[in-house]
């Protein structure tokens, strides 16, 4: 059993993933290759100068599996509770967690069968989010939401930074304790 796993591998679920796993935490990515960043060129990203969307998919999957995350490709097909564990379901395996992180971007179609309540969207072109609190945590303990799917702006920069607050917050929730990961330079 895994302590994540995170639903999408767009910019805010590889950055959650990134930082989950590089706490330590036993983290699945199962991603179905339908980011709408697959379409983006983007030159307001944060230490980017320009980068096509591809590349910057490529490149988070990749920071997020140096640290252990494991990325699996299939498409959602349910979330289920049991007895405090998550069975997450695709066509091809089930995989179970702790905790799951929703990064879906524009998809929700997951909220009715795992029960979770959704609201409308305030972005051009985003019809329904998870409505969660400002940690992120939805109505269902244990499952959060985070980028697009959120509420937040679709920007890359936003829902990646959503994305790790969201993990932040739950590698805390695991620990039991707030979590801060800070790097510094080497010598």
């Amino acid at each position: 059993m895994a302590d994540i796993i995170i639903v999408g591998a767009g910019p805010a679920g590889a950055s959650a993933a990134l930082f989950t796993a590089k706490a330590g935490k036993q983290t699945i990515v199962i991603d179905s290759d339908q980011s709408v960043t697959k379409r983006a060129w983007v030159e307001n990203h944060y230490g980017v100068a320009e980068i096509s969307g591809p590349d910057l998919i490529r490149l988070g999957k990749e920071q997020a599996s140096k640290f252990g995350a494991q990325l699996v490709q299939g498409k959602v097909t349910s979330i289920v509770k049991e007895d405090g564990v998550f069975r997450v379901s695709t066509d091809e395996a089930s995989y179970e967690a702790k905790h799951v992180i929703l990064a879906t971007g524009f998809l929700t179609d997951l909220a009715e069968a795992a029960g979770l309540q959704t609201k409308p969207g305030t972005e051009p072109r985003v019809k329904t989010v998870f409505d969660v609190d400002a940690a992120g945590q939805t109505n269902v303990e244990g499952i959060w939401a985070a980028g697009t799917a959120a509420g937040v702006s679709v920007h890359t920069i936003i829902t990646a930074g959503d994305g790790a607050k969201v993990a932040i917050n739950v590698v805390s929730a695991l620990n039991g304790e707030r979590y801060v990961d800070h790097d510094v330079l080497k010598g």
